[in-house]
């Protein structure tokens, strides 16, 4: 007896050596001063070498509309993240190789939330904040109890999907888990006992039995004790002063007087769709069964509370009612959506359920009509002015402004910019009664080095037709040589011919005589040489034939007008006319030679006023002029600056609707 009585001595102070709280760590074996930790691979203490981890990025160039496969997820997976690598409109959808959807399957878009499939629960995100890059995810511990396939419903180019899962390897072990140990089983490869024999202890149990009264379960305290730790379901932890020190040993009378009994349990955590509840243990004396403090009992042998289910029957289901959508328009009459789920909660998740579960309730509506404000539009307010240029080609105005349905005048941006009516135009007046007509100016220089001249000829013509009263065509008779220049002259030899004599007769063909002499050209001087000192060089004629008549025709043009537009790509015209030599109009011209009536002009980019105020909030307000959100204010103001870019880029980019 004394033997057994100091067995149960030493076994109190080891349990409460193994209690004492604020001591060494604990490691996942749950034994005092270890060091193992759980590896990627979920074994406790293992080397990382008993699964293999699989990861990837899909980054496949997608063409058509629709669902693409990205990859596969075997049976068994664990640790399982599937994640978009930034946002974009497209979306992941999970589906069974049953052909089974679990998310986002029959082009239905499910809300974020937790979706049970493949023997797992996955969480779906979605972030939605405008500031956010973040794209979709599926995320779930796993294992998988069969295959799963993982989808991309394609509508924009694919920014990539990161995919990664832990399947264990053929030599990983189980991950280990300490079993929960009674008196007597093995513990570390030991037999813990009372010392007692085995008929003993049998017999003792008969006569705890029989001093029973047969009521609630009872758990009788013996002089064997726990040596090993105890997991306890969280909230449910047996509470140990922080000064816990090994304890006295009890008396094996007192032992015996008091036991533990179970008097009730916890009120069901939820009330349906399957909840949790625990035993509450009290210590009572043995006979009379009466409470008494828990000093009485011998705390070690406590029984831990089990969790037990309660309210197994599953809760209603009920209309998961989504948030509507923007209108799809901005202005008048549109519409919105929303989505609706059938849902049911059970185990404290919430599931989406085959809609008839809900055929008891009245389905809300999923769409519904909308509509902002009353659409502004577009009011001419005055006529065409008058043609800016008497003759010609030249432009008119008028008065364009966008009026609300209350007859204010709003900005541009209110109406829509696609039928904003003309507020400037070209128009034509007819031929000017007297204006200059011009030929090209000649290709080729008057000296081959130094300054020289380049000519044109210039006509004024005059049309009878008119009536405006003009006299000639003015003062301002445009030049009919320009400079030009070869380079420097510097000492070079050479011969230097002057100009033709007038032709020898008036029509047909004649003769024309011209001075040729040896010069040598200086920077600022010609000298006049010998012609032996040219006679290396090949004397140009100093006589030719001519004919003036017939006259060949020419083409005579008149200025530019000025151009339609000042920035942004306009136009101008000019008139283009065919004269013979006596300045009549001909037919005889070469028409691959007629100059361009019309051509572009001022093709640079409108340049706004600069507003210091007018500044980008976001980082990212690419992505709300990408998604055309420019035309709300709010978003004008909070990207003011890249929306004022793509609204002078393109003018009718703020007024789609």
């Amino acid at each position: 007896m004394f033997v057994s009585y100091l067995i149960l001595t030493l076994l109190h102070v080891q349990t409460a050596v193994l209690a004492r709280p604020g001591g060494e760590s604990i490691g996942c074996d749950d034994y005092l001063g270890s060091d193992k930790v759980v590896d990627k691979c979920g074994v406790c203490g293992g080397d990382n070498t008993g699964c293999q981890v699989v990861s990837g990025v899909f980054k496949h160039a997608l063409t058509s509309l629709g669902y693409h496969r990205v990859v596969e997820i075997p049976q068994g997976a664990t640790k399982i993240n599937i994640t978009e690598m930034y946002k974009s409109n497209n979306y992941l959808a999970l589906r069974s190789r049953s052909g089974r959807s679990i998310i986002n399957g029959n082009w239905a878009i499910d809300r974020p939330g937790k979706y049970e499939g493949g023997g797992t629960m996955f969480t779906y995100k979605r972030p939605n904040e405008i500031s956010s890059t973040a794209g979709e995810s599926f995320l779930a511990e796993g294992p998988t109890n069969e295959i799963l396939d993982v989808y991309m419903i394609h509508q924009q180019p694919n920014p990539g999907v990161h995919y990664e899962y832990v399947i264990m390897g053929t030599n990983a072990i189980s991950p280990q888990v300490p079993p929960h140990r009674r008196p007597g089983e093995p513990f570390n490869g030991q037999l813990v006992t009372d010392g007692r024999s085995q008929e003993e202890r049998e017999e003792k149990e008969r006569t705890e039995e029989k001093e029973g009264d047969g009521g609630a379960p009872e758990v009788f305290t013996s002089g064997s004790a726990q040596a090993f730790p105890v997991r306890h379901p969280d909230g449910f932890s047996p509470h140990r002063p922080d000064d816990l020190v090994p304890a006295a040993p009890q008396s094996p009378r007192r032992s015996r007087d008091h036991n533990w009994k179970q008097l009730g349990t916890t009120e069901c955590s939820t009330s349906c769709g399957k909840g949790s509840q625990f035993p509450i243990f009290r210590c009572v004396h043995r006979n009379t069964h009466e409470e008494v403090p828990e000093s009485y009992c011998d705390s070690s042998m406590k029984p831990t509370p089990e969790e037990e289910p309660c309210n197994i029957f599953p809760c209603p289901a009920f209309w998961d009612i989504g948030e509507w959508s923007e209108c799809s328009k901005t202005c008048g009459l549109g519409m919105q959506h929303r989505q609706v789920l059938c849902r049911q909660v059970y185990a404290n998740r919430s599931l989406t359920v085959q809609p008839y579960r809900c055929q008891h309730l009245e389905k809300p509506e999923t769409t519904s009509t909308c509509q902002l404000k009353i659409c502004s539009e577009w009011q001419i307010r005055t006529d065409w002015t008058s043609c800016s240029v008497p003759c010609g080609v030249g432009q008119r105005t008028r008065d364009v402004k966008c009026v609300s349905n209350i007859g204010d005048v709003v900005d541009d941006e209110e109406c829509n910019m696609k039928l904003r009516p003309n507020d400037i135009e070209n128009c034509d007046m007819g031929p000017c009664a007297k204006s200059w007509f011009l030929t090209e100016w000649g290709e080729r220089c008057s000296a081959e080095c130094g300054a020289g001249v380049r000519t044109r000829s210039v006509v004024c013509m005059t049309n009878h037709v008119s009536s405006l009263p003009l006299e000639g065509c003015g003062n301002n008779r445009p030049a009919e040589a320009t400079p030009c220049d070869n380079g420097p002259c510097t000492g070079k030899v050479e011969w230097f011919a002057g100009s033709w004599s007038q032709c020898s007769i008036e029509c047909g063909s004649g003769t024309q005589q011209r001075e040729v002499i040896c010069v040598r050209k200086n920077v600022d001087t010609f000298e006049v040489l010998d012609p032996y000192e040219c006679s290396f060089l090949e004397r140009p004629p100093s006589q030719q034939s001519c004919h003036l008549k017939p006259c060949g025709a020419k083409w005579f043009s008149t200025e530019w007008s000025m151009c339609s537009k000042s920035c942004q790509g306009g136009f101008r015209v000019r008139e283009v006319r065919c004269l013979s030599d006596d300045m009549t109009l001909s037919n005889l011209c070469d028409t691959q030679l007629k100059p361009e009536e019309k051509e572009s002009c001022n093709p640079q980019d409108c340049v706004p006023e600069v507003d210091e105020n007018c500044k980008d909030r976001y980082y990212n307000c690419n992505v709300v002029v990408q998604a055309r959100l420019c035309v709300y204010n709010y978003y004008k103001t909070a990207c003011c600056a890249s929306c004022t870019r793509v609204a002078n880029r393109h003018p009718g980019f703020l007024g789609s609707r």
